[in-house]
């Protein structure tokens, strides 16, 4: 048993002391999760690693109980998908500037990044492939918004490696049609 998931186990049994001894494991790898889902969004985005760990270590703290490590980060790549849709939603308003767009006239670069609609869209159609396929949108989650990679996805879900790429070629595929790119996915 991992010191993380031995942590988890007694902070869910309500030993303070373990989650207080938690946190820097738990801090340390959603930043690292935060900085490689980050670094695909696009130059001029404002939400950084650290905001974001932040705001999904608060989401992720309080009343709620992990049965291991694989629900934790199930439950931080949710967090996280979350907050990003929120900032996107946040951007598109008209007090933000609406669609307006942000441009450093110094570094005039073509963005790289999914633009916000972009992230709308595939919250909409991830929320409808989680009612038909949960497995395969939990590695979408893992995988697109928490940053890890499809093999140390399998490892978190506790599904073989062969099962983990099946459910995102599978998820890849519903999502690009759901999102406009093709017909109407079905089962």
């Amino acid at each position: 048993m991992s010191e993380m998931t031995r942590l988890l186990d007694a902070a869910a049994s309500g030993d303070r002391r373990a989650a207080a001894d938690l946190l820097p494991l738990v801090y340390a790898e959603l930043r690292v999760l935060a900085a490689a889902r980050l670094a695909r969004e696009s130059p001029g985005h404002t939400l950084q690693p650290t905001a974001l760990v932040h705001e999904a270590y608060l989401r992720l703290v309080g009343d709620q109980q992990f049965e291991g490590r694989g629900h934790f980060f199930a439950a931080a790549a949710e967090a996280m998908r979350r907050i990003l849709v929120e900032s996107a939603r946040r951007k598109g308003r008209v007090k933000r500037g609406g669609d307006q767009r942000r441009v450093d006239l110094d570094d005039f670069e073509v963005t790289v990044g999914p633009p916000a609609d972009e992230i709308l869209a595939l919250d909409e159609a991830l929320t409808r492939l989680t009612a038909e396929d949960p497995e395969a949108a939990r590695v979408v989650q893992l995988h697109f918004f928490a940053g890890l990679s499809v093999e140390r996805a399998a490892e978190v879900l506790g599904v073989s490696r062969a099962t983990a790429y099946r459910q995102w070629t599978y998820a890849r595929s519903w999502l690009r049609c759901a999102m406009g790119g093709g017909d109407e996915p079905t089962g």
